[in-house]
Order: C-alpha cells, then sequence, then structure tokens
C-alpha cells in the first residue's frame, strides 16, 4: 500500500518526512474489511520492516490513535478528531450540508457531495432519508471514481494530462457485474459526461444505487467537487432522474458555486 496514494515517488519534495507518511498510511490500511490487523499485517501492507512498523504503533498508541487487543491492533476514537477537524474548518455543516439537505427535503433518497483524491472520490458532505443495505456515503468513505456518478463527473472535470495521469495508475475492480472496467469504454463515458455536463450510473458501485451528479465549480470556472442526488435501482431510472431532478441539481450546483466566491478556503480545501 502506498502511504500517500494521490503522490509519486518522483513528485515528493526534498523534506518529504517518510516516518510520519507511513504512520498515516498505519491509520489509512484500518477499514470496514480489515478493522483489526497485527503488527506483521501492517507491516506488510503498509511497506514497512516489523520494526519500524513496531515503533510507529506504539507511537500512534501512546497518542491514542490505535489500541490493541492480544495481539491485534485497531483505531481508537481520537482518529475522528483528525476528519472532524476537516470538517468544521472546512464549514461544511455551514456551507454545504443546508443545499444536500434542500435536495432531499424536495426529491428525498439522498445526496452527496465528493472531490478526487488519487483514484478514488472523497465523500466530503452527505445527506440522506435511507437506510439501505448498500455501500455507505457517508461523510469520509472513498470509493472508486471510475464507478460512481460523482467520480466521472469529477475525472471529465481533470484536463487531459492529469486524466492520463489517472488511467496511467487504473487497476480497476468490478464491485458488480454491471461495474465498467474496460479503460477505452470508461473512456468514451468520461467524454460523453464532459460534453453533457453530468453523468448517470446503475449499479455501477453496489446493487441498488442509481445515481446523478453534476460539476461543482470554482471560481475559475474549474471542477472542484461533483454533487450527486441517488436513489433505488427499480424506483428510478437515469431518464427519470434526468427529467425530474437534473434541473434542480444544477441549480443547487450554481449555488454551491456561489457560495465559495464567499468562502475561498472552502474552495481550497475542496480543490483538487
Amino acid at each position: 500500500m502506498n502511504s500517500n496514494p494521490g503522490l509519486n515517488d518522483g513528485d515528493r519534495p526534498a523534506e518529504f518526512v517518510e516516518a510520519l507518511a507511513k504512520g498515516l498510511g498505519i491509520l489509512q490500511s484500518f477499514d470496514a474489511a480489515n478493522p483489526e490487523r497485527t503488527l506483521s499485517e501492517v507491516a506488510r501492507v503498509v511497506g514497512l520492516s516489523p520494526a519500524a512498523a513496531r515503533r510507529s504503533l506504539i507511537t500512534l498508541t501512546a497518542l491514542g490513535y490505535v489500541g490493541q487487543r492480544n495481539k491485534r491492533f485497531h483505531l481508537r476514537p481520537k482518529v475522528m478528531t483528525l476528519g472532524s477537524a476537516f470538517y468544521y474548518s472546512a464549514r461544511i455543516d455551514e456551507v454545504l450540508q443546508p443545499f444536500l439537505r434542500d435536495l432531499v427535503d424536495k426529491f428525498g433518497d439522498a445526496s452527496s457531495v465528493g472531490t478526487l483524491d488519487g483514484q478514488d472520490v472523497i465523500y466530503i458532505a452527505h445527506s440522506s432519508v435511507q437506510r439501505a443495505r448498500r455501500a455507505a456515503a457517508v461523510v469520509g468513505a472513498r470509493y472508486p471514481a471510475y464507478a460512481t456518478s460523482l467520480g466521472r463527473v469529477l475525472l471529465a472535470g481533470l484536463s487531459e494530462e492529469r486524466l492520463e495521469a489517472y488511467f496511467d495508475g487504473f487497476e480497476p475492480v468490478a464491485l458488480t457485474s454491471k461495474t465498467l472496467t474496460d479503460p477505452k469504454i470508461i473512456r468514451t463515458e468520461i467524454a460523453a459526461v464532459r460534453d453533457a455536463g453530468y453523468a448517470t450510473t446503475v449499479d455501477q458501485l453496489d446493487y441498488g444505487i442509481t445515481a446523478l451528479a453534476v460539476p461543482i465549480r470554482g471560481i475559475d470556472g474549474r471542477t472542484v467537487a461533483a454533487l450527486n442526488t441517488s436513489g433505488y435501482t427499480g424506483m428510478v431510472n437515469p431518464e427519470e432522474l434526468i427529467d425530474a431532478r437534473l434541473p434542480e441539481l444544477r441549480i443547487i450546483s450554481s449555488g454551491i458555486s456561489n457560495a465559495l466566491t464567499r468562502f475561498p478556503m472552502l474552495e481550497s480545501i475542496i480543490g483538487p
């Protein structure tokens, strides 16, 4: 595992602190599939020697970010303070959440804002009336960009150079039987999204998710984030989302873009 998936070795500045990067990589190595890891597992996943992994884990444990049960390590609640620091310093609750609540109040279902981080889209704001047994679009969740409506909008907003860099590291996984994984087909989809100004997906990330997304543009017109609305496959289809929700989605997106002019720090924080 690359402890900083968005940074290649050749891009690292001269004063790059490897130990700090590895420590953050350790925190990122725990997830729903791996809530606990042994010392040797942490070392292997993050790319550390057992001795270095042990020192990092001892440090993180002493700071309260990691706990230990028998010979297995796990995250502690203090890790949540890192995410909450971003959430409140970026004023997500004040600026973004009201827009999402308006969408959910009008259409039901769910709405999210996401931004691109390496190969993934990270959900930075979310509102929902659902409690579905499917991939969770909670704040802080990250999913492959190619498999989400948000991600495809964000990829469509990249320069050709950055889009090529994305595909250089492209390692798609079929998350459902409908997930597109052929690079040529995905490139075609991204080009279509760029022309249309929106993206739709059906059962790409998980079964039961049909979504529509549009870009959120910064002061200079670049795509800095994406906004979506989603519902249950079978209860809505892409055509219905486009007809019923696209106009309102674009109005909300424009409202968020206008808000960014009043909170330029937010654009700097969430932008590419």
